[in-house]
């Protein structure tokens, strides 16, 4: 199982490589593929899809729709084609997906409940909305650096909090929700994170003390983010009673499993370099 998991994240980190340091087209068509899956294993275990069902149901359909409508604007904007601020495109993805879903629920009723309109909503929100924020970060100025903070802040925080819990982790944090994290753990991994990110920027000959304090800050914050977004989707799993979102990665489950930390720390990472780099 070790072996297993150390090759399926070398290609995934390989993956990543190539993806960050090509940015547009390739970074959104790859974004699209995670996010296109993220988002159905979501909708699978909220529900959505029906129970035992093979195949993707039409509300699921409607989904796919609103992924493919927004990474497409998402790679047009990329690559020059199209024009404004790139967060705009969230809104009328939002918009079409949402009255999508309502027309769904309308017209082929009863046989869906409205719990499943807004649990497609989410898991959209979820997983390709929130990663996108991936290709946001590659786009800024000095992106194809800073983009790299992403990872630093959700997995450096994970290798660090594991490795620091595993030698010194006592305090149970999340007993019921994760009892293998310890309040040792999640110590280091925030500061694991926030050193990773320095040497990181120090290696790239980033010397400034106020640019090194701000690139730790945001690191740090982003490993805090990066542990929500793991218990958030461990709370998911346990509330539907599933052990893991998918079998896509051997060693390590789903596209929800692996990502679910880099879920939630892009859009903070993304934010933070923007009003505290002003890139």
């Amino acid at each position: 199982m070790f072996w297993t998991r150390l090759l399926s994240g070398a290609v995934l980190l390989v993956i990543a490589f190539a993806s960050f340091w090509a940015g547009a087209p390739l970074l959104p068509v790859v974004l699209y593929v995670v996010s296109l899956i993220g988002f159905l294993e979501l909708t699978k275990a909220l529900g959505v899809r029906k129970e035992g069902g093979k195949g993707i149901g039409v509300q699921e359909l409607v989904g796919v729709a609103a992924v493919t409508l927004y990474y497409g604007l998402l790679l047009l904007r990329d690559v020059g084609v199209l024009e404004g601020e790139r967060l705009f495109y969230i809104l009328p993805c939002l918009v079409f997906l949402f009255l999508g879903e309502l027309l769904v629920y309308v017209l082929t009723f009863p046989r869906y409940q409205v719990e499943s309109v807004m649990a497609s909503v989410f898991a959209f929100f979820y997983a390709p909305v929130m990663l996108s924020f991936i290709d946001h970060t590659r786009m800024h100025r000095d992106g194809i650096l800073l983009v790299w903070l992403i990872l630093i802040s959700a997995w450096g925080c994970d290798t660090c909090a594991y490795c620091v819990g595993k030698l010194i982790g006592k305090r149970k944090v999340f007993p019921v929700l994760s009892p293998k994290k310890t309040l040792a753990g999640c110590i280091g991994g925030v500061a694991g994170a926030a050193l990773i990110g320095v040497i990181y920027v120090v290696c790239l000959g980033v010397r400034g003390p106020k640019e090194l304090g701000l690139i730790g800050l945001i690191c740090a914050l982003g490993g805090v983010a990066g542990m929500v977004g793991d218990l958030a989707a461990s709370a998911i799993k346990r509330n539907r009673n599933i052990k893991d979102y998918g079998k896509l990665i051997p060693g390590h489950g789903g596209i929800m499993d692996r990502f679910d930390s880099v879920i939630v720390t892009a859009p903070l990472t993304y934010f933070m370099i923007v009003f505290l780099l002003g890139s």
